[in-house]
C-alpha cells in the first residue's frame, strides 16, 4: 500500500502526500507549481479556462482527455500524465500547431480564455478520426468559452491544425509510454491528513472493503458533482473513495445480459456503445455538459448521486437497465427504475455502491426515441428529458411501452399511466390525446429556475405528439407534419 499519489506533469514526475482529499488540480498547479498559464474562470467546469489534458494507457495505447482542473481532484491524477499549456512549446521555441494557427487566425483577443481553448484544440487533435466538419469541431470546443473573440477564428485554427501531421507532443509517445508503465504499480493508496483522508484502490475487491469499514465516506468516480460541493458548497468531505481510478471497473462488456458498463466507465467511453443499441440515447450523450465533463463523468455516477434531472437515468429506465449492486462479497440486482425511492433517497444500504449497469440488447421491433429540453442546446441541465421505448405489433398497435421523464417528478421515474393508455391500442391521433390526458395523472412538475410547472407539463405532452409523428408512417399527413416538426434547428 502506498501513501502518496505519482504522476507525470510535463517530463518531470511527481509524488505528493499529506494534501487535503478536496485540494484541485487547478489550485496544485497556480498555487504549488506557478503554472498559471491554467485559468480559474467560473470554478465549476463551466467555462473551459482551467482545461488541462490528463494521458492514459489503456490497452497499449494512450488516450488522450482534456478535462477541466478545478474540479478535478489532485488525487485523480495518480498514474497519469499530465500536460498544461506551459507543456506545448518545443524547447527550440517552436510553437505547437493549434497555438500557431490560433496566432496567424487571430483567435484569441483578452487571451484569459484562450489556454483553454488551446488545449482542448490538441485533444481533439489527438482523437483518432478528428473530422474537419463544423459540427464535430463545435461539439469538441462547446466546453470552453469566449466572451469577446467569437468563436470562427478558433473554428478556423481548429481546421488550420488538423491539416499539420504530427507536434511535439508525437516524439513524446515512447516516454510517455514508458513513464505511464512504470507507474502502474496495482496497489491501493491512502493519504491521510489533518483535514482529511482519500483512498484509491486497486481493485473493486478492495473498494468494497473499504467502503463497508466507512459507509459514510463519500465516493468519487469523475468529480464533476462531487467537485461543486467542494468549489461552491464549500463541504468538507473527510474520506473520500476512488471509484474512477478501479481498474476492472472501467470495463465495457457485451453479456448474456446485455450491455454492461462498469461504475468508472465515463460517457466519452461508453457514448458509442450506448448508441449502438440505442440510437437516440448517443444524441443525448453528446448534449451531456461538455466534452471535459463527459470525458470524466461516469454513467453510473450520474446514477449514483441520484438528480431527479440527470440525463442519463431516463435513457437507462425507458430502455430496462438493471443495476449491479455490491456490500462487501454480496452482490444484487435492482431494476433501474426501483432505485430511486424518493428526492435524495436511493435502495442502497450502508457500504453499498453500484458496481455495474446492464442495457438489455432491444427486440428487434423495439422503436426507442429520447428528447432532451434545455435553454441553451450546448452544455445545459435539461429542464425536461422524455425517453420512449414502444414494441409494435401488426397493424400499428402498441404491444408494449416503457416511458421514463427526468425533470418531471422528484425523481427519474415511469409514466406508467401513459404506458396504460397505449398499450394495446393502435398508434392513432385518439390514442395519442388518451395518452397525454394520462399524463397529466403521471407527474405534478415544480417550478424553478430551469422552466415552469406549466411548461414541463406541456412539454411533455408535446414529446409524446413528436414521438407519434416519428413513429406512426402510417398516419394521414405524417410527412409534411414531420417537415415542420423538424424545421427548427434545435429542440
Amino acid at each position: 500500500m502506498r501513501q502518496s499519489i505519482r504522476f507525470y506533469l510535463g517530463t518531470t514526475r511527481h509524488e505528493v502526500s499529506g494534501f487535503s482529499p478536496t485540494r484541485t488540480v487547478l489550485d496544485w498547479l497556480r498555487e504549488d507549481r506557478r503554472r498559471t498559464g491554467t485559468k480559474e474562470g467560473c470554478n465549476e467546469g463551466d467555462c473551459g479556462a482551467c482545461t488541462v489534458l490528463v494521458v492514459r494507457l489503456q490497452g497499449g495505447q494512450l488516450v488522450w482527455r482534456a478535462v477541466n482542473a478545478c474540479i478535478q481532484f489532485l488525487w485523480m491524477l495518480d498514474g497519469a500524465q499530465l500536460f498544461t499549456v506551459e507543456d506545448l512549446r518545443s524547447p527550440e521555441g517552436v510553437l505547437h500547431p493549434v497555438q500557431q494557427a490560433m496566432v496567424e487566425l487571430h483567435g484569441s483577443q483578452c487571451g484569459f480564455c484562450t489556454p483553454g481553448f488551446v488545449m482542448s484544440m490538441v485533444a481533439y487533435c489527438k482523437t483518432p478520426g478528428a473530422s474537419m466538419e463544423d459540427g464535430a469541431i463545435n461539439d469538441a470546443l462547446a466546453g470552453n468559452l469566449c466572451r469577446c473573440t467569437g468563436y470562427a477564428p478558433i473554428v478556423r485554427a481548429m481546421k488550420q491544425a488538423l491539416t499539420v501531421s504530427g507536434d511535439g507532443l508525437d516524439t513524446q509517445t515512447d516516454a510517455i509510454i514508458t513513464r505511464l508503465k512504470a507507474l502502474a504499480d496495482n496497489q491501493t493508496v491512502e493519504i491521510s491528513g489533518v483535514e482529511g483522508q482519500v483512498t484509491l484502490p486497486a481493485s473493486a475487491q478492495a473498494l468494497a472493503a473499504a467502503y463497508q469499514a466507512d459507509p459514510d465516506a463519500t465516493l468519487v468516480a469523475g468529480a464533476t458533482d462531487v467537485g461543486l460541493w467542494v468549489t461552491k458548497g464549500l463541504r468538507t468531505l473527510p474520506h473520500l473513495i476512488s471509484i474512477g481510478l478501479v481498474p476492472d471497473l472501467h470495463q465495457i462488456e457485451h453479456t448474456a445480459e446485455g450491455l454492461r458498463l462498469g461504475a468508472a466507465v465515463t460517457y466519452t467511453e461508453a457514448k458509442d456503445a450506448i448508441a449502438a443499441l440505442l440510437p437516440d440515447a448517443g444524441e443525448v450523450i453528446r448534449r451531456i455538459g461538455s466534452t471535459q465533463v463527459r470525458n470524466a463523468g461516469t454513467v453510473c455516477g450520474n446514477i449514483g448521486n441520484g438528480s431527479p434531472i440527470g440525463d442519463g437515468p431516463p435513457l437507462l429506465i425507458a430502455a430496462g437497465a438493471v443495476l449491479k449492486l455490491r456490500r462487501g462479497d454480496a452482490h444484487r440486482s435492482v431494476l433501474l427504475e426501483d432505485y430511486f425511492l424518493a428526492y435524495g433517497k436511493q435502495d442502497r444500504q450502508p457500504g453499498e455502491f453500484i458496481e455495474a449497469v446492464v442495457i438489455p440488447v432491444p427486440q428487434p421491433d423495439i422503436v426507442f426515441r429520447a428528447y432532451k429540453i434545455s435553454k441553451r442546446f450546448d452544455q445545459d441541465i435539461s429542464a425536461v428529458l422524455g425517453a420512449f421505448s414502444l414494441r409494435f405489433e401488426a397493424e400499428g398497435r402498441i404491444a408494449e411501452a416503457r416511458i421514463a421523464f427526468g425533470g418531471m417528478a422528484a425523481t427519474p421515474k415511469r409514466a406508467r399511466a401513459t404506458e396504460a393508455a397505449l398499450v394495446g391500442q393502435v398508434w392513432s391521433e385518439a390514442t395519442l390525446k388518451a395518452a397525454q390526458k394520462a399524463m397529466l395523472t403521471d407527474f405534478a412538475p415544480i417550478s424553478d429556475m430551469r422552466s415552469s410547472a406549466w411548461y414541463r407539463q406541456t412539454v411533455a405532452g408535446n414529446l409524446l405528439t413528436r414521438l407519434f409523428v416519428e413513429t406512426a408512417p402510417q398516419h394521414e399527413g405524417i410527412q409534411t407534419r414531420l417537415a415542420v416538426w423538424k424545421e427548427p434547428a434545435h429542440v
